[in-house]
């Protein structure tokens, strides 16, 4: 694969600060079709793309959106309106449990007090939201963290559909619909993992 497939800087995440990189591959890769992939630096989401781990971008993940589903590729979707939610997706097995969980991380890089099961969490926040501005979680470069060390976690950021007015209904609907199905093949998959 040749170098100039990797220009945009949003889609090229350093691993170097991890001690366990192969534990934050594997946790990462659990996501590559269930949360869409935000580039502010060309304000496009990516709903369609593939995680690599190129030998030639040493200790480097890479996002390489489908370039044939442009279909699945939103444009125009301004930085002002990706906003950091405070929430992250920690691993079970961080807090002696299995499947996905949601928590917040304080200043201090602490887990807060509570740490709630991701399906149920998600649809707390999902039910508590106005129907115009749903809650749609979505990834940008500096998400995938880690945590005490060992742990990788996941920041969460969500596109605020109301601040979009440039676009029109049509595809702001369209891209809420796209990060809402995706959000739904997580909720199975955590629910699987649950249940193995």
């Amino acid at each position: 694969m040749s170098k100039s497939r990797y220009q945009n800087p949003d889609l090229a995440w350093d691993l170097n600060q991890f001690n366990q990189r192969t534990r934050a591959m594997d946790f990462v890769m659990r996501f590559q079709s269930t949360l869409c992939v935000y580039s502010p630096t060309v304000e496009l989401l990516y709903s369609t793309y593939e995680i690599l781990f190129p030998e030639e971008q040493d200790a480097k993940l890479v996002i390489l959106p489908d370039k044939d589903a442009y279909y699945d590729t939103f444009t125009r979707v301004s930085s002002t309106c990706v906003k950091p939610t405070g929430l992250y997706i920690i691993p079970g097995e961080l807090i002696s449990r299995s499947g996905l969980y949601l928590a917040n991380v304080s200043a201090g890089r602490d887990l807060g007090s509570r740490q709630i099961p991701f399906a149920s969490g998600l649809r707390a926040i999902q039910t508590g939201r106005p129907p115009r501005d749903p809650f749609l979680p979505v990834l940008t470069k500096g998400d995938l963290r880690e945590f005490n060390q060992s742990w990788p976690v996941l920041h969460l950021h969500r596109v605020y559909l109301p601040g979009l007015t440039h676009l029109s209904e049509l595809d702001r609907t369209n891209m809420g619909k796209a990060i809402q199905e995706k959000l739904e093949s997580l909720l199975v998959e955590d629910r699987k993992a649950r249940v193995a």
